[in-house]
């Protein structure tokens, strides 16, 4: 069996091989007494060991289908469980419930075996069964017993079409979303209005038409790109779009939902999840990482998505074949295409239509392996079965992308209007104009005296405890607004200055409560003490950003340089390291609504950095 695992796994450690050491005999003696004891029903009983979630990229240790019931197990080498642990499992439960078909209206059990346990009778802690390795046999025979329901067999509950939300929990989303305050992610609904209306006028049009669309959003940071994608999903008009399939168990209907929002920004993809919980299910019901939706439907080319719209955030930020490989490099079936490749071939999957709408950004590529850029959405519907069945919709100033298909071009498609600055739309160009080499240019200047004067600010302090007092001290009467302390992942040496961007310590923040928590919360970006990256701040907005500038990223002689951080992972192509530098900065100084204070460490080194930043119009804090 261990060697089963081990193919079937093919990303296991030696941790987890000895976990299967440990736990597989003590599961296969637990299983003969349950026999022993209830040899009449307990041989149609089913363990499925290493279940894979789809659309996640997470593995339930063993799910057992016994006498029309599920139970999630979850085996911990240890003597006493961990409120980790309990959570752990009560969120593997909690996803069957709300996402498997077969489990909708079964009762779904959440047990915790700590395998290094003493005996003694099962305990219930936080709604999760906890029992030792030798009462697991007892705790299967009692929780099935009094229960009788249609068998769940394992070819049904393995099905590969039965993952989808059931629909009360859409039901719930849309509710959500479009009834309650959510101040971090929905604003300025009024100016996403023309693009959101052009986008549904389009998937009507490909439903009555039975057509294929690729549809381009463009827009600068803070213009409501994410807020025009999350609008779209919960929109129920697109039920009405929907065609019915033929279903497994369940029957014949309409998908339960019919769009999805899918993200390669993880922190963003998080803090929506965060933010969206309140409607049950873990707020994924609309919401998903592209890695694992790209994992799940890659495995067979017979695997058809449910939805009909596949909204693509940042898309010119979409991964080439060569990092796409490396990222699933233990999945050979993803190997050899793009993302765009992918995603053109997942909607051609789709019975009668779909629309694939990609929102892009521009200057926001900070990733290794994103610099292939728009062209691969053209090189996608090129390389697709049928690229005559594909229309562009798009802005006019992605023409030259696109010569020689089918294309339609609307301007209210391209967000120019940027949201996230109340009454400064000159934020962008400022920003742009402060990360070019030369001198600052008389016009930038303009746009700092232009900021200042509108109530945006971009102020400038050598003492980190002087941009922290300003925050505290300009919010703290406003208990809805969030400031926080970032930084570059590729600095070094802010960790001297109290600000803790090491990798160690920013792949432990939590980044949903450090958006959403209310400010007396440790884990709230409020407390000024953890730090978000770029990685964890594109996307994602702040009242205020207190940016730690780093010496990854200075002046030298009127000009840009990054020498101070080349070095970068053996064996990655970085076509353009100096640009992805440039790139980050532009996303770590666009994160403020009301504006940025730039705290500068006291190092010579940066002072030219200085010089500059006050040459743009950068005021003094």
């Amino acid at each position: 069996m261990r060697l089963s695992l081990e193919q079937f796994v093919r990303d296991a450690g030696l941790a987890q091989k000895r976990a299967w050491a440990d736990s597989i005999p003590m599961l296969q003696r637990e299983c003969r007494e349950l026999i022993t004891s209830d040899g009449t029903t307990a041989h149609s009983y089913t363990a499925i060991l290493e279940y894979e979630l789809p659309l996640e990229s997470r593995r339930i240790d063993v799910v057992v289908l016994e006498n029309g019931i599920v139970v999630v197990l979850e085996l911990k080498g240890k003597e006493q469980p961990t409120q980790a642990d309990l959570d752990q499992v009560m969120a593997y439960a909690r996803d069957l419930r709300a996402y498997h078909e077969e489990c909708h209206e079964r009762p779904v059990h959440a047990v915790l075996v700590p395998t290094r346990a003493s005996s003694g009778p099962p305990r219930m802690i936080n709604g999760v069964q906890v029992v030792s390795p030798e009462g697991l046999d007892r705790l299967l025979h009692d929780l099935a017993a009094g229960y009788a329901a249609t068998p769940l067999s394992p070819e049904r509950f393995l099905r590969e079409d039965a993952y989808r939300p059931m629909p009360s929990l859409v039901a719930a989303a849309r509710e959500l979303f479009h009834h309650r305050p959510l101040p971090f992610i929905k604003r300025a609904r009024a100016a996403t209005d023309p693009a959101v209306n052009r986008i549904l006028e389009i998937a009507r049009d490909a439903a009555a038409t039975r057509t294929r669309k690729l549809v381009l959003v463009t827009g600068v940071p803070g213009s409501g790109k994410t807020l025009v994608g999350l609008r779209l999903v919960h929109d129920p008009e697109l039920d009405q779009l929907a065609v019915a399939r033929a279903g497994g168990a369940g029957g014949a209907g309409k998908p339960t939902c019919p769009a999805v929002f899918l993200s390669g920004n993880g922190p963003l993809v998080e803090v929506l999840q965060h933010a969206l919980r309140e409607a049950g299910g873990g707020g994924k019901t609309f919401v998903r990482g592209v890695k694992d939706y790209v994992k799940t439907y890659s495995k067979k080319a017979s695997l058809v998505p449910p939805e009909h719209m596949l909204i693509f955030d940042e898309a010119q930020r979409a991964f080439d074949a060569e990092k796409l490989g490396e990222v699933h490099k233990t999945d050979r079936m993803v190997t050899g295409k793009t993302e765009p490749e992918w995603f053109i071939n997942f909607a051609e999957r789709v019975p009668e239509w779909c629309v694939v709408v990609g929102l892009i950004g521009s200057g926001q590529e900070i990733h290794v392996g994103e610099e292939g850029g728009i062209v691969q959405w053209r090189h996608a519907i090129e390389r697709s079965s049928n690229p005559s069945a594909w229309t562009v919709h798009a802005p006019a100033e992605l023409e030259r992308h696109f010569q020689g298909l089918a294309t339609c071009w609307d301007r209210c498609l391209n967000l120019d209007q940027e949201i996230r600055y109340h009454l400064t739309p000159k934020v962008h160009e400022f920003v742009a104009g402060l990360l070019e080499d030369g001198g600052p240019a008389p016009l930038i200047r303009d746009f700092g005296k232009e900021l200042l004067r509108d109530g945006h600010r971009f102020l400038l302090t050598r003492d980190l405890e002087v941009a922290r007092a300003y925050a505290r001290d300009r919010y703290g009467e406003s208990p809805r607004a969030r400031y926080g302390l970032i930084a570059s992942s590729r600095e070094k040496h802010l960790v001297g200055y109290g600000v803790m961007n090491d990798y160690q310590t920013t792949k432990r923040l939590r980044v949903g409560p450090w958006y959403n928590a209310d400010p007396d919360d440790p884990d709230s970006c409020c407390r000024l003490r953890t730090v978000a990256t770029e990685f964890a701040a594109q996307g994602l907005e702040l009242d205020l950003a207190v940016l730690a500038w780093g010496t990854d990223f200075v002046r030298v002689g009127g000009r840009w340089s990054d020498d101070l951080a080349r070095k970068y992972q053996k064996g990655l192509v970085v076509r353009d390291p100096l640009q992805l530098r440039r790139n980050a900065y532009r996303v770590l100084l666009t994160r403020g609504r009301d504006g940025t204070g730039v705290f500068v460490p006291p190092e010579p080194v940066l002072d030219e950095t200085v010089s500059h930043l006050r040459g743009c119009g950068v005021g003094e804090l």
